[in-house]
């Protein structure tokens, strides 16, 4: 909670309701170094960004190693979950050449559902997934890797079965054509990035004002007496908005996963 206190600490009980900061963006911009190592600023977020990483290697490190007969429940889970995005989503989404996509998906799967949960994490309190550049990076990988593999196993007729769609009625196909392209080419990458971000960056507001103003008011009691109990319907709910952003999460981490395999099928098998 105490990122989240600081960010309104400045809170003049007696004059706001909702406690917030001057500049929504000092939620999200951590400028000030940690420590430097090679003229290389490692601030907050690129700490955070390094450390999910690590959490992500050591899940999938000690749940997937051998040497147990009988696999224990961490391991369990994390072979579950493995399973699950090899087989429900690469496969299950992609066809049978879905298997090599796997690791990748399951690679921004993993860390985007830690990046997630970080906003809801005791003394972290920010999602790494809400600053753009994160989404946007993993947005663009998945782009070049679904215009790749379109190109590379279809040739030029990915690109002019785009442009020219024959299974449309041919008085609407530069119609058709012209939208096509654009989304495949241009908004695909910035819409998958923003539906990520933009969730991530509502709850992470949310969480921040009604938790920080309910919070101030409460302690504030003896400077302001019986004006605190307003402090305590906005902390309640904010506690109601946390098991909500859990959902949102995990869920969140599973719609980009799901897109972006769906992506990699429209390249692999762009009749369908």
């Amino acid at each position: 909670m105490e990122s989240v206190i600081l960010a309104a600490s400045e809170c003049d009980v007696s004059e706001e309701i909702i406690c917030a900061p001057k500049d929504v963006l000092e939620l999200f911009f951590f400028e000030d170094a940690l420590f430097t190592i090679g003229g290389f600023n490692f601030t907050r977020t690129v700490f955070l960004i390094f450390l999910a990483m690590f959490i992500v290697l050591g899940l999938l490190y000690f749940g997937l190693r051998k040497g147990e007969k009988v696999p224990s429940k961490f391991a369990a889970a994390i072979e579950s979950l493995v399973t699950f995005v090899k087989e429900d989503i690469a496969i299950g989404i992609i066809g049978p050449e879905g298997v090599k996509y796997a690791p990748y998906l399951l690679a921004v799967f993993m860390f985007v559902i830690v990046g997630n949960l970080f906003e809801v994490t005791p003394l972290i309190n920010f999602p790494i997934t809400s600053r753009m550049a994160i989404p946007l990076f993993i947005s663009l990988v998945t782009w070049v890797i679904f215009v790749f593999v379109g190109f590379k196993k279809n040739g030029i007729s990915y690109l002019t079965g785009l442009i020219w769609p024959k299974s449309v009625p041919i008085a609407l196909r530069w119609l058709v054509g012209i939208i096509e392209f654009v989304s495949t080419f241009l908004l695909r990458p910035v819409t998958l990035a923003v539906r990520l971000f933009a969730n991530l960056v509502a709850g992470h507001l949310m969480l921040t004002l009604l938790l920080a103003s309910g919070w101030i008011f409460i302690s504030s009691v003896g400077d302001i007496g019986a004006r605190a109990i307003i402090g305590l319907p906005w902390f309640v709910f904010g506690l109601g908005i946390y098991l909500f952003e859990i959902v949102v999460a995990v869920l969140q981490a599973y719609i980009i996963t799901l897109l972006s395999a769906v992506y990699v099928q429209t390249s692999v098998h762009p009749e369908h």
